[in-house]
């Protein structure tokens, strides 16, 4: 069964039932972004609509187990170390002309920030869980002693 947006955000506590009602006539009548209603309708913040549409990604994407997966090298070529830390993303393959990357739902909303504002070429992401993306990190993007929060671990 398919996540909608409006289900999310009343579920998170962001809108009522009426509110998301009032949104989709709106949006029936004039074709815009659900999201992009909530904002203007009910000044519901853009972080807000994202997570939930981070959420709603996460919920429809397929999973993986990042360690089990030997990474393409012109995937890998495509993003740096620095970046596949910072953003919490491992690239997987190309598919098509899509670049394929793993990460959590925790990081979605970081690693569709950065496929969209930096990275520049189309891309689709798979989840996995955390300790599994670290460790295939650590794998394919070694920086021995970092963990995906950023911090060195203590010996």
């Amino acid at each position: 069964m398919e996540l909608r947006l409006g289900t999310i955000l009343v579920d998170q506590g962001i809108l009522a039932e009426d509110q998301v009602k009032a949104v989709l006539n709106v949006q029936h009548r004039t074709g815009q972004p659900f999201g992009l209603i909530c904002e203007q309708m009910y000044d519901i913040a853009p972080q807000a609509i994202e997570a939930a549409w981070a959420h709603q990604y996460a919920q429809r994407a397929s999973t993986v187990d990042p360690r089990l997966l030997v990474p393409d090298p012109a995937a890998t070529e495509a993003i740096s170390r620095r970046q596949a830390w910072q953003f919490s993303v491992l690239p997987i393959k190309w598919d098509g002309r899509e670049l394929m990357m793993a990460t959590t739902p925790g990081d979605l909303c970081r690693a569709l920030r950065f496929a969209t504002n930096v990275l520049g070429i189309p891309a689709y992401f798979v989840m996995c869980e955390p300790a599994q993306l670290q460790e295939a990190m650590q794998m394919h993007y070694p920086l021995p002693g970092t963990t995906l929060d950023g911090r060195r671990k203590v010996a």
